[in-house]
């Protein structure tokens, strides 16, 4: 099975979604996720989503 359309998604993305996380300031990693940070919109990486999501439920 082919596998030519993994990714396919973010090749648009400045540099194929990389960057650094305004959250935990890791670079390199892939920013998706849109969320709220201090009253803005940022872009953050899987982890710091996760733990976002978290800390808005609990």
């Amino acid at each position: 099975m082919s596998k030519a359309h993994r990714g396919s998604g973010i090749r648009g993305e400045f540099n194929r979604g990389r960057g650094e996380c305004p959250s935990c300031k890791r670079t390199g990693v892939k920013v998706l996720y849109e969320v709220t940070l201090d009253g803005d919109k940022a872009k953050v990486c899987k982890p710091c989503n996760a733990r976002i999501k978290k800390a808005a439920s609990a």
